[in-house]
């Protein structure tokens, strides 16, 4: 895992600059600079209003006592958009566009989720097992009114 985000560390950059350096090119510096500033600031105005409504929806779920689990992972996958979004390129702010499309996000949501979800239960089965297995305390009881 290490070495795939020092990869990714080395790799992203280069794309960057190659990206930059080829629409420089075409449109010029100026504007390319100005490009990769209006969409940090076009996805910073995106970014909170999909952020206030993603609080809102975990706010609704916690008031009707329902684990608002997807949409704290939807909250950390704005979060990593909005680093994309500030990063200078264009690589990095498509993919972070992309995941401020609600369908995209959501999707992407509860695949992590029911991911987690089917590794906690295997766990807890295996945990659950074992303790029976070796804590088992046999008796009689009676209950008393």
């Amino acid at each position: 895992m290490f070495r795939v985000v020092v990869l990714l560390f080395i790799i992203v950059p280069l794309v960057e600059l190659y990206v930059l350096i080829k629409v420089g090119g075409l449109i010029g510096p100026a504007l390319t600079v100005a490009l990769v500033i209006l969409t940090a600031i076009i996805g910073t105005f995106l970014l909170r209003q999909q952020g206030f409504a993603t609080l809102r929806r975990v706010q609704d779920n916690l008031g009707r006592g329902v684990l608002p689990a997807a949409e704290l992972v939807e909250g950390l996958i704005l979060l990593i958009c909005g680093a994309f979004l500030l990063a200078p390129g264009f690589v990095t702010d498509t993919l972070g566009f992309i995941g401020l499309i609600p369908a995209v996000r959501r999707r992407l949501a509860d695949l992590i989720v029911g991911q987690m979800r089917h590794g906690l239960v295997s766990v807890s089965e295996v945990h659950d097992a074992e303790t029976r297995k070796h804590y088992t305390i046999e008796g009689e009881y009676r209950r008393d009114r």
